[in-house]
């Protein structure tokens, strides 16, 4: 259906899609932060499993999609295109607090294990794209091991941020939220509990519908005009499923809610990890990792690298910045460009 439609129309519905999804993100980052605050449940587990659930949705609308029409290549390109693309957008974000660097005002060590957790994630997709894969009861051996690594590694989180209190690691308090922020939080902290509930389910579906019209307009605008496969699921299918992390990002950022932010784009490429045994499920051709090759495994890497850079940039907590950004988000906006430039080759 959509590819039957004109260029234009594709570009209208896309950027239609865009606003709406911009706007249903941030009011949801609002409502996870008001029910992260009413619960006590703490901001990292919300953004690790109710922001992250959130803005995932796009990715299972069109990989399910893809997967089931039998183009398991861009299903997978679409959730490792995104993987980078979200640490990324982290970037975006240091530059929108401008005057301290991301890293130095994050006080949640369970980030670390999230982002190590990630790279670990990554590391197996990589190694089962290079070795192969083999079939066992209609989906790969390696899509098991994926998704097993996935809920072990979200059963370790929750239960290290439950016990934060018992960490070594020691950082200077979150700071309040920023002035722009600040009337819609008092206004959200006075719903009930309910309301959060039922706003945030609104507000989920609304991401669900958009994400998936901006998603699948994306697919028509690549293939029109004529970006590759593998490029047009790694760049414009991975921004059109990334726009609602950008919005909670964001919206979290300016509310001061930054462990939530950073726990919504980890905890969202974990999920990621865990949609290929979906993927895999819907796919009717063999092992899913079988039908992809270099360009995913480089995809991969490159989710790696930029993980890892943002990891010391929270080790070191260096707060010097650059271009209103600190010098390991600049860092992971060069690996990105060029990790781009370089996928682009083998597409």
């Amino acid at each position: 259906m959509f590819e039957q439609l004109p260029l234009w129309i594709h570009a209208a519905v896309f950027a239609g899609a865009a606003v709406v999804v911009w706007l249903a993100g941030t009011r949801i980052a609002g409502y996870a932060d008001a029910i992260a605050r009413k619960t006590g449940i703490g901001h990292a587990t919300v953004g690790l499993l109710l922001l992250a659930g959130i803005t995932s949705l796009p990715e299972v609308a069109v990989t399910v999609t893809a997967s089931a029409t039998g183009n398991a290549q861009l299903a997978v390109n679409n959730l490792l295109g995104s993987v980078a693309m979200q640490v990324a957008i982290l970037a975006v974000a240091d530059a929108v607090i401008g005057r301290d660097a991301l890293t130095s005002v994050i006080p949640d060590p369970v980030v670390l294990l999230q982002i190590a957790l990630n790279t670990l994630v990554l590391a197996i997709v990589a190694a089962a794209v290079i070795s192969g894969d083999h079939g066992v009861f209609g989906v790969g051996v390696w899509s098991i091991v994926l998704f097993a690594v996935y809920v072990a590694s979200i059963w370790l989180i929750t239960k290290s941020s439950k016990s934060q209190g018992r960490h070594s690691w020691v950082a200077e308090p979150e700071i309040a939220p920023v002035r722009q922020g600040s009337d819609a939080a008092h206004e959200d902290g006075k719903r009930s509990l309910r309301a959060l509930a039922l706003r945030t389910a609104a507000g989920a579906a609304v991401i669900l519908v958009a994400g998936f019209l901006l998603s699948k307009t994306g697919e028509a605008i690549a293939a029109q005009t004529g970006l590759g496969q593998s490029l047009g699921g790694f760049l414009l299918l991975a921004i059109s499923t990334s726009l609602p992390e950008v919005s909670t990002v964001i919206a979290s950022v300016r509310r001061g809610r930054y462990v939530m932010a950073v726990s919504d784009i980890f905890g969202t490429n974990l999920f990621n990890g865990g949609l290929v045994l979906v993927v895999d499920a819907f796919y009717r051709g063999g092992p899913v990792l079988n039908e992809v090759g270099d360009f995913a495994a480089l995809a991969a890497l490159l989710g790696i690298v930029v993980s890892v850079l943002f990891l010391v940039g929270l080790i070191e907590r260096r707060d010097r910045t650059f271009l209103r950004m600190g010098y390991d988000s600049l860092a992971v906006l060069v690996a990105y460009v060029g990790g781009v430039a370089l996928l682009f080759t083998l597409d």
